[in-house]
């Protein structure tokens, strides 16, 4: 099961107890769904948990049942939920301040949203009717996508003032709302009832943080590593070639000392070469050596 999926699932296992809300949650529904007009309703959806949830929608909130629902047998592929007949279709119009008459220009009418459960409930049925949200383990993103533009920029003018602020784009003739960060996703799907889910996102930006952490430290030590590495064979080939040419053994005890240590040690650092000698010197004494061995072997 798909993230997205499992969000919708959480979702719908949210009680249907207020008429209001549940009228609130259609109203979403609606306005995000396949085809909202005055002479058909159509919902379709391919996800079971949204399908067993609509019948119940919609018989809390205006007393009626679909005209048309899939088969029990039907539990893959797409689901089709359908209204045709005009006694429930002029009903549910009204309830939102619609007119059946004609087709109705849709819009958000805050009016049917009576309270701040009422928005969410809206937000709730927006997203199972017209949402998705991207798996968290892979990046951040959750849209709301709807045909009608008055409803996609009304709806984003309801987010505003719930404190939930989308970024909005237009996509192959659709308004989409849409959070890229995953602070504002877990807030959105907290708010219109999946906290489960929205945890889910917070383990997952744990965990990346993690990761990266790790990575970098592995990083910043592999690049110290290669520093360590490359200084040393630097020295090494400086000796080499004092050697070659002679001058290795009339250069000074101290530098000739450490030309040994080196050569004993290839893979130590300088602190480690440092702490060998007798008596043990500091990081910055031993660097100076190691210098005038490579300035030496120049010349």
């Amino acid at each position: 099961m798909s993230f997205s999926s499992r969000v919708k699932a959480e979702l719908c296992r949210q009680p249907v107890s207020r008429k209001c809300c549940a009228v609130s949650e259609c109203f979403g529904i609606l306005l995000y769904c396949n085809t909202f007009q005055s002479r058909l309703i159509r919902i379709v959806t391919g996800n079971p948990d949204f399908a067993a949830r609509l019948p119940r929608l919609f018989k809390k909130a205006f007393g009626c049942s679909f005209d048309v629902v899939p088969e029990e047998t039907e539990r893959h592929g797409k689901l089709v939920f359908q209204i045709t007949d005009g006694e429930k279709l002029a009903a549910i119009h009204e309830a939102f301040g619609f007119s059946a008459a004609g087709e109705p220009a849709l819009h958000v009418n805050y009016g049917v949203l009576e309270d701040d459960s009422c928005c969410y409930a809206f937000l709730r049925g927006a997203f199972l009717s017209g949402g998705s949200v991207t798996d968290p383990g892979k990046r951040y993103h959750l849209e709301l996508s709807t045909t009608h533009c008055m409803v996609g920029r009304e709806t984003h003018a309801l987010m505003l003032d719930m404190n939930l602020p989308p970024k909005e784009t237009e996509r192959g003739g659709s308004i989409v709302l849409y959070f890229k960060q995953s602070d504002n996703i877990e807030d959105f799907l907290t708010s219109i009832g999946a906290p489960v889910c929205a945890m889910e996102i917070m383990e997952a930006k744990v965990e990346k943080e993690l990761i990266n952490g790790v990575n970098r430290r592995v990083n910043c030590e592999t690049a110290n590593l290669t520093k360590v590495v490359d200084a040393a064979q630097e020295q090494l080939a400086a000796i080499r070639r004092l050697k070659a040419s002679g001058r290795l053994e009339s250069l000074s005890p101290k530098l000739r000392e450490t030309a040994a240590l080196r050569r004993e040690h290839p893979e130590a650092t300088l602190t480690e070469l440092a702490e060998m000698m007798d008596p043990p010197l500091t990081k910055s004494a031993m660097n100076h050596r190691m210098r005038k061995l490579i300035e030496l072997s120049k010349e």
